[in-house]
């Protein structure tokens, strides 16, 4: 039940999205380009933000770029 923390646990990095364009899943509703979230955290496939609902969602890592 980690997943209950992450609104509270420190950001592990910023990442900027670069598209919403999914071939399966609608995420455009969520996600918008150009914006920068907060990663909470991440696998080798997948990021953990606070999307724009303002809830945790797990996103594939290619609708990101990393900010510094």
């Amino acid at each position: 039940m980690i997943h209950k923390h992450w609104y509270d646990t420190e950001t592990i990095k910023r990442v900027e999205c670069v598209h919403a364009n999914a071939d399966k899943y609608v995420v455009n509703n969520v996600l918008t380009p150009g914006k920068v979230y907060d990663v909470k955290n991440e696998t080798d496939e997948w990021i953990f933000i606070i999307d724009n609902t303002g809830k945790i969602g797990g996103f594939k890592k290619d609708y990101f770029k990393e900010v510094e």
